[in-house]
């Protein structure tokens, strides 16, 4: 099985790209004319292609640790290569994601990678299997977040970047907590006893979605959820202003 980047993986990285030039042809509309569809296209473009990039990156995280750690079949399933095809299943990987983030701006969790535990056998390993996905989503929303503070660019392209900087770190903050189903749990896992273990086993499946309906639909929770988000974006430096514009923008039917 190759380990070659796959062309899936490049493509949505040119729909990133694409989102930002017009990002950046959108802001001197928006000086001529006091508003610009481009801008908003843009926005839309970089933010919804940039984090399908950052699902990847995530399962090729965990992958890329699972593998030094001794699981090889992860190579085999072509996780390796960043082809968001590989994850498990596109519609749950790709398309929910996606759709959950447009409409409600909540960035759910993708797919996952099968990773063969029995061939791990460093409990601490395992644990930095499920730690190395939100990882990754911190680091890009640290690297986004620096390259707004250092890079001159239009403003139209600080929003569009702000706000995906801003989306990673939710995600992270997310995708940490201690629930089953997500990697925060994963990173307790192997700590845990064995009856615990079983529990979570039977409540994994159905407790994401618990969790999902409670940010979408307790106002309260969702509060409390962008306020932690936005505490972590902005001690890594993020400017919340041009993200809450950028968000604007995203979710543009509001």
């Amino acid at each position: 099985m190759s380990t070659r980047v796959s062309p899936w993986f490049l493509a949505i990285l040119a729909v990133s790209v694409a989102g930002g030039v017009l990002a950046v042809l959108g802001t001197a509309q928006l000086a001529e004319s006091g508003s610009s569809v481009l801008l908003t296209v843009g926005v839309v473009l970089l933010v919804l292609g940039g984090w399908a990039v950052s699902l990847c990156l995530h399962e090729f995280g965990h992958a890329a640790v699972a593998y030094r750690g001794g699981d090889l079949s992860v190579r085999d399933k072509g996780y390796l290569t960043l082809d968001i095809r590989r994850y498990t299943d596109v519609g749950m990987s790709f398309v929910l994601p996606v759709i959950i983030l447009l409409v409600g701006g909540i960035p759910l969790p993708g797919g996952a990678v099968w990773i063969q535990q029995g061939a791990i056998p460093s409990r601490s390993a395992r644990s930095l299997v499920s730690f190395a996905g939100p990882a990754a989503n911190l680091v890009i929303g640290a690297i986004l977040t620096l390259a707004v503070a250092v890079v001159p660019m239009p403003v139209g392209l600080a929003t569009a970047l702000s706000c995906l900087a801003l989306i990673q770190i939710l995600a992270f903050v997310l995708n940490i907590l201690p629930v089953p189903g997500l990697d925060g749990f994963g990173v307790l896992e192997p700590y845990l006893s064995t009856p615990v273990r079983r529990f979570a086993a039977q409540v994994r499946p159905f407790a994401p979605f618990v969790l999902l309906a409670l940010l979408i639909g307790v106002p309260g929770v969702s509060a409390a959820f962008f306020d932690i988000g936005d505490a972590v974006f902005g001690a890594v430096g993020g400017d919340t202003e041009l993200a809450a514009i950028g968000y604007s923008l995203l979710l543009f039917w509001r």
